[in-house]
């Protein structure tokens, strides 16, 4: 065998010995990182990315499944009152059990190499922290405990040895696009939206829009919460908020184009007047798998790109009108400070009562803007910790709640 290929085999064995933890191991991104791993060690051994952590919030059931597959050294269940059925589904496994919201975040404080945040809304926020001051490889799948403490995250990055590798599509996109070493040569960074289920919707139609078409997106598989925000535009706005804190990019640098095809997930232009793009199908398996492995790369079992299928690649500017939110989540980044906070708070608990049905579609947005109105102080100076940021938050939900009662009345 020659130098080089023992070097490449060094090389991924290095790669594949990695500990990987994974909090929200029950939720799509969870399922699509285990399946990343089961591929990995279907061609490389069943040792291949030993699993340290699997967590769940509720779902006893899959948990107990996954960790009898995958062996992590311990299971966590969120919610302490199901501990015990944790307990019991895994019996005389030898794995270790353990329940809250302490042993979630003690698990990403934990040792292993690799953190999977795959935990939905700002729930991610303490355990994402915890990994980051402790200096771990963070896979962030999750977006909102960036946007809801972007000053207090970005300064505990900048003050440890943490590595963030985002894995949302458009994320990881430009994390693999963008030229960190001539940053002041970025002109624009482009995120693309694939317009969601209503991209073609009338307002009058979108008024009576049930929960069943919101979450029913054309190209991707995704939970309930993040399938309502595509589908008002929300995600987007929440990944250009996003995006400014991991690649510190000014809000006039950031954009949003609507892609309908989901296939060109991110465009960076330069000064120079060239515009790269990252292209792939729409399968979060490959961005995952690019986070595990980095700054290598390995094989996945995503589907693969094929653009004479496609056929046609095309590209429109989002409707402000029609989807409001996404004009909500610019001007919270203009305005800076807390006002993110607010803005994914309010977010969360008018999707939680769209979902529940005591509100209607287009009454997430009012309810957004009408809580961002309400707090307009507490959103116009920075958080100084993560204490403030979670009691602007609490008050913030709070406030969003008041308003989803009286659209229900």
């Amino acid at each position: 065998m020659n130098p080089d290929a023992l070097s490449v085999r060094h090389i991924l064995r290095d790669t594949l010995s990695r500990r990987v933890t994974v909090l929200g191991s029950t939720g799509s991104i969870g399922l699509s990182t285990l399946s990343v791993i089961a591929h990995v060690r279907a061609e490389h051994g069943a040792d291949a990315l030993p699993l340290d952590v699997l967590t769940a919030q509720t779902n006893v059931t899959t948990l107990a499944e996954q960790a009898k597959r995958f062996r992590p050294r311990l299971a966590v269940i969120g919610d302490e009152r199901c501990y015990g059925a944790l307990k019991e589904a895994l019996g005389d496994s030898g794995i270790e059990v353990d329940a809250g919201a302490r042993a979630v975040r003690d698990a990403a404080a934990g040792s292993s190499d690799v953190v999977m945040v795959a935990i939905v809304g700002a729930a991610a926020l303490e355990p994402a922290l915890a990994a980051v001051r402790r200096g771990a490889t963070i896979a962030l799948a999750n977006k909102e405990c960036v946007v809801a403490a972007g000053d207090v995250f970005r300064a505990a990055l900048e003050s440890s040895r943490a590595t963030i590798i985002p894995v949302d599509s458009e994320h990881n996109a430009a994390f693999q696009v963008l030229d960190f070493a001539q940053s002041h040569a970025v002109q624009r960074v482009t995120l693309t939206a694939s317009g969601g289920p209503f991209r073609q919707w009338t307002r009058e139609r979108m008024e009576v829009a049930t929960p069943e078409q919101a979450v029913a997106h054309p190209n991707w598989s995704m939970g309930a919460k993040i399938s309502v925000d595509s589908a008002t535009l929300m995600n987007k706005g929440l990944e250009v908020i996003e995006a400014h804190y991991l690649f510190a990019l000014a809000p006039e640098k950031l954009g949003v184009v609507v892609h309908p095809q989901s296939i060109v997930h991110c465009l960076v232009s330069y000064t120079d007047g060239s515009t790269l793009a990252h292209l792939s199908a729409p399968d979060m398996r490959t961005p995952i798998a690019y986070a595990l492995a980095w700054p290598r790369r390995m094989d996945s079992p995503s589907n693969r790109l094929d653009l004479a299928r496609v056929g046609q690649l095309s590209f429109e500017e989002p409707d402000l009108a029609r989807f409001p939110c996404l004009s909500l989540a610019q001007t919270c980044l203009r305005m800076g400070g807390t006002a993110p906070t607010i803005l994914n708070a309010a977010n969360e608990v008018a999707v939680r009562a769209f979902l529940d049905r005591r509100i209607g579609f287009l009454d997430i947005a009012r309810v957004i803007e009408q809580t961002l109105t309400a707090s307009h102080n507490a959103g116009s100076a920075r958080a100084s910790d993560l204490d403030e940021v979670l009691a602007i938050d609490a008050r913030a939900r709070e406030t969003a709640g008041s308003f989803c009662q009286r659209l229900a009345a």
